[in-house]
Order: structure tokens, then C-alpha cells, then sequence
């Protein structure tokens, strides 16, 4: 992988509005509810 592309998936897994960012906490994607599970402070998957 290039320096960019890991540079851009870095970015993606700590940007929340990203499926990256929920992937790689066990997540299958984005949940609907991201926005309430970001701000009770739930990013883990069960």
C-alpha cells in the first residue's frame, strides 16, 4: 500500500461518519445510531 493510501485509511478509521472507523472497532458498518453511541461513548461492538 502506498504511503497515501494508508495515510487515507488511518484517517478513515478515526473519522466516525466513516465505515473504517466503525470496521475496525467490530462493527459490520456504520450503525444508524452512530451519532447517540458517539456521544455516550459506545464505539466498542458487543
Amino acid at each position: 500500500m502506498s504511503n497515501k493510501a494508508n495515510d487515507d485509511n488511518h484517517s478513515n478509521q478515526l473519522n466516525p461518519n466513516n465505515d473504517a472507523y466503525w470496521e475496525s472497532r467490530d462493527f459490520d458498518g456504520r450503525p444508524d445510531d452512530y451519532e447517540e453511541r458517539l456521544e455516550s461513548g459506545d464505539t466498542q461492538a458487543e
